[in-house]
């Protein structure tokens, strides 16, 4: 048996979210179905990354097992049974025990606010037209840094078993008619970025001061937490491996 990792990138849309649910139509099992009819073989996949239903992926990783070899123009027609939505990227030889989820070191988010109105900026951020205070968004992003457990920031109904996340990059840009807030991590909980998001839109509209900020993550409670931005803001953009780990693989244009 050979692992592979692929890359992928997809507009959540149209899915009700990335992992395999039953009577669910999500990212995961179309990519699954499209390996299984091209390998002739049933092919179960594990993601890195779980985003939620209408959430996007500049960037999200995959890892396989198969014996089956791979067609000289494996991208192509892979590509060609997949979705409009969706698209495979690349596809790259890792080591046997090699896990998608577990040797990621990092994943980098995306959420864009535009405040004008934007027929075009429609499935790809959040109309957001009201008067902010970028100093006051700026400043509760940087508290963000300073913290590791993100209880306040997890939705309910989730398996995990720690709420204690690293945080390597949490900043607001403004760009033009758009504002966006980038975040990276180790690794992000159920609902985790939207809640910070919503959080944060609340201090930079002054309906919560920064020490009531504060006070929100220190109390380790979700209901704390304003989880209301929509989904078609946030991006996947990013996930980040060990530099060697992933060989990539030439096919045939």
């Amino acid at each position: 048996m050979n692992r592979y990792f692929i890359e992928v990138g997809y507009n959540g849309a149209q899915y009700s979210g990335f992992q395999v649910q039953e009577n669910s139509h999500t990212v995961q099992a179309e990519i699954d179905r499209a390996l299984s009819l091209l390998l002739r073989d049933t092919i179960m996949s594990t993601g890195s990354s779980r985003t939620d239903a209408g959430v996007n992926a500049r960037q999200n990783f995959l890892h396989f097992d198969t014996a089956v070899p791979l067609h000289p123009q494996f991208l192509y027609k892979i590509n060609a049974i997949l979705p409009d939505d969706i698209v495979l990227r690349g596809i790259y030889q890792v080591p046997p025990d090699a896990n998608s989820r577990f040797a990621a070191l990092s994943r980098s988010y995306e959420y864009t606010l535009y405040t004008h109105k934007d027929p075009f900026m429609k499935d790809r951020g959040y109309f957001f037209p009201y008067k902010m205070d970028i100093a006051a968004l700026q400043e509760a992003a940087a508290v963000i840094k300073t913290y590791s457990d993100f209880t306040t920031f997890s939705k309910r109904n989730t398996q995990v078993k720690t709420y204690i996340c690293k945080i390597m990059e949490s900043s607001w840009t403004v760009e033009g008619e758009r504002i966006v807030y980038n975040v990276t991590a180790n690794r992000f909980l159920r609902g985790m970025v939207r809640g910070l998001v919503g959080t944060m839109l609340r201090v930079g509209r002054g309906k919560l001061s920064m020490d009531q900020f504060r006070e929100a993550i220190e109390r380790k409670d979700c209901t704390k937490a304003d989880f209301a931005v929509p989904p078609q803001g946030l991006f996947l953009m990013n996930v980040q491996y060990p530099e060697g780990l992933l060989t990539p693989i030439t096919f045939i244009p």
